[in-house]
């Protein structure tokens, strides 16, 4: 083990926190326990100095996909730091949420009105809250990963495995409210017949269509049309939630490009490029139920958000920027390609790019962890997945590359000795959910 800095302060939040991170996402299990830092002293662009003062060219998961421009960018920060001077919360209302309510229904004009929050779990249970407020019904049918809360988490009540196909298996409902049992339907992605059993078992108690725009693939027309006339007709919302998928591929949600024509959306993550803020946009036939339903709170007031998330947006679509994920991602996929065809790994490629991810066909957490492991000595944090920021460039992706070519190398070739369990100086990468100890 680490016998470090990092080290040290991860004994220590064992003992501390409880499951020792606040995201199941940034536990050091996920890649590697024992090599991978865990905690950081600095952040900027896409370069990560942590504790013991090693810097990384961040090739994984780029802050979960929030900094969608990259760490401390210079224009979200004065627009943050500016607020901040000024005065970050007071008895009165920060103008900025107004502001910011214009912006985000100038880019969805299909939207009408705006909540803000700030967090993406916290908003999924706002939309739900004010769909079911307004329709007076009760169940949800769903599809997609949609946060940590009692309404999502209340499908796996009945059916333990009810959401092993929508991110991570082994999910426990450890707190939710047994009395929930049966009020959230999942379905598959572009599967209209379990989509239309779903709809069959929520029957007339039916408030919501709840679903990610994409995740692995994109969805056919058929499916979209399906969902659109099931909305119609049973007079629910359609809720996208484009917390993972917003301001990626386009100047918004991804439904705009895709052709889903939704109810509510909700945004996150990217939208405040690392500060917390999260908005609910919809219709004003839905929107105004949030009056009739009690949903506040003291923090979701606060400046900071909203400011960030107005300059963000402005530099997203100033700068193009979704054209440059996407490039900086392809490069990547293809550079992924080549090297599975040179080491006759059979990689599976997936994802939406600009967020990809690759497989191994076997030994995959295995193999995983190794590749993280040397990539570390490397200079890079690196794992299976790959998020794009703006900050990445073009030689950035080359020196990644070249890297990723030297340690699939050394795999194969500890592949063909049978030996690379031997080589690993960490515990294998876990990939569901479990206690941390």
């Amino acid at each position: 083990m680490l016998k470090n800095n990092s080290a040290a302060v991860q004994e220590k939040a064992v003992r501390l926190i409880p499951g020792m991170t606040q995201l199941l996402s940034k536990r050091p299990d996920r890649f590697g326990r024992g090599v991978w830092p865990t905690y950081y002293k600095e952040a900027k662009g896409i370069l990560i100095t942590d504790l013991d003062g090693k810097t990384y060219l961040d090739f994984s998961i780029g802050g979960i996909g929030a900094t969608v421009l990259g760490y401390a960018d210079e224009d979200v920060n004065r627009a943050v730091i500016d607020v901040i001077q000024k005065g970050s919360a007071s008895t009165l209302n920060a103008p900025e949420e107004v502001k910011l309510a214009e912006k985000l229904i100038e880019l969805h004009p299909w939207a009408e009105m705006a909540r803000f929050a700030r967090s993406g779990g916290e908003a999924m249970s706002i939309a739900v809250r004010i769909a079911r407020a307004a329709s007076g019904k009760d169940k949800i049918i769903f599809c997609g990963y949609h946060g940590w809360t009692d309404w999502y988490l209340a499908a796996n009540l009945g059916k333990k495995e009810a959401l092993d196909e929508h991110w991570i298996a082994g999910l426990n409902p450890n707190g939710v409210p047994k009395g929930l049992t049966g009020t959230a339907v999942p379905f598959r992605y572009n599967d209209i017949e379990d989509f239309l059993l779903a709809v069959s078992q929520a029957g007339d108690d039916l408030a919501a269509i709840v679903m990610e725009p994409l995740r692995n693939f994109e969805p056919t027309q058929e499916f979209i049309a399906v969902i659109h006339d099931t909305a119609k007709r049973k007079n629910v919302p359609l809720i996208i939630d484009e917390i993972s998928a917003g301001f990626r591929i386009c100047n918004g949600g991804a439904h705009l490009k895709l052709g889903f024509q939704p109810d509510m959306a909700v945004f996150s993550k990217a939208l405040g490029n690392g500060f917390p803020i999260s908005a609910i946009i919809g219709r004003e036939w839905i929107m105004k139920s949030a009056q009739d339903a009690f949903i506040t709170s003291t923090n979701w007031t606060e400046r900071t958000g909203p400011a960030a998330a107005l300059a963000m947006i402005d530099k997203f679509v100033s700068n193009n920027v979704s054209a440059h994920l996407l490039h900086i991602a392809d490069m990547v996929w293809k550079g992924w390609e080549e090297l599975s065809k040179k080491y006759a790994f059979g990689l599976h490629i997936g994802g939406f790019k600009p967020l990809i991810h690759f497989a191994f066909p076997e030994n995959h957490l295995l193999y995983t962890t190794f590749f993280t492991q040397e990539m570390l000595k490397m200079g890079f944090l690196a794992g299976s997945g790959f998020y794009a920021m703006y900050a990445h460039t073009e030689k950035d992706v080359e020196k990644y590359l070249c890297a990723c070519d030297a340690v699939f190398g050394r795999l194969s070739e500890h592949i063909k000795n049978n030996n690379v369990e031997k080589q690993l100086k960490c515990q294998t990468a876990q990939a569901g959910f479990g206690r941390i100890n």
